[in-house]
């Protein structure tokens, strides 16, 4: 454990000044520089298969780093660079052969979305107890929906000969519409959301002017000759309320 985070701060430190190995397209040996015997690189090239699964092997320590990338966006159709520290622990020098990658679907990684550039090196030799940094540049399709996806990868090296592996990452990534601020499905969620408010907001309007009309409603008002019914006329004989009535009879015969 303290060896990883012996490693990760060395890369944290030297990562903008370290001169890392250069790949399979330089011509000319290079000797890495930035923390004394880092690393050689030679002049014979080793071929494997891509395909090839190995072991990892014992006292190797690998950590990755995003430069200036912390969030892990990958832009969709553009380069992106990440940095291998590798930390020889055992006894015997070792030969860094290639770095690989593939993306998968972050809920079932033998659904595999794309296979990434395998990266060849020269015979990068790693000395025991030595640290080396070693860069990979590697670009998601233009085709790629945006989104979360996990990120698998893996330094292949050899140790007296024979092949050995190490995964480096195996960790989600970000990916995101090139030069674009938001990822498509951050547009469809909030187009979703403003929807949701502007239905929201109608539905409040209509309760309101429901509301409204039953408060203003007038009350109903009958006019019309009423019909008195015969028990009252019976209660009320004999009392003042009858008596007119009966005066405007006599009067019209």
């Amino acid at each position: 454990m303290e060896t990883r985070f012996l490693l990760f701060s060395l890369l944290l430190l030297t990562s903008p000044f370290l001169s890392v190995v250069r790949s399979q397209s330089d011509s000319e040996a290079q000797v890495v520089e930035g923390s004394g015997d880092l690393g050689i690189v030679g002049d014979d090239v080793h071929d494997f298969g891509a395909d090839a699964v190995f072991t990892s092997a014992p006292g190797i320590d690998t950590v990755c780093v995003f430069p200036k990338n912390s969030v892990k966006v990958v832009p969709a159709g553009e380069e992106t660079e990440l940095l291998v520290g590798l930390n020889n622990g055992g006894d015997s020098n070792l030969n860094v052969i290639a770095i690989k990658a593939s993306v998968h679907l972050p809920f079932n990684h033998q659904l595999l979305v794309q296979n990434l550039t395998v990266q060849e090196f020269y015979n990068a030799s790693v000395a025991s107890s030595v640290q080396a940094t070693f860069p990979y540049i590697f670009a998601v399709s233009k085709y790629l929906q945006p989104g979360q996806f996990d990120l698998v990868g893996t330094i292949i090296y050899e140790i007296d000969q024979h092949p050995f592996q190490s995964t480096f990452y195996n960790g989600t990534i970000e990916v995101v519409e090139a030069n674009g601020f938001l990822s498509m499905e951050s547009v469809l969620l909030v187009t979703f959301a403003i929807a949701l408010l502007v239905l929201l907001g109608l539905w409040i309007h209509g309760q309101v002017q429901h509301l409204s009309k039953k408060t203003k409603k007038p009350a109903k008002v009958e006019v019309g000759t009423g019909t008195r019914d015969a028990s009252m006329d019976e209660w009320l004989q004999g009392t003042a309320f009858v008596q007119p009535s009966s005066n405007k009879s006599k009067k019209k015969k």
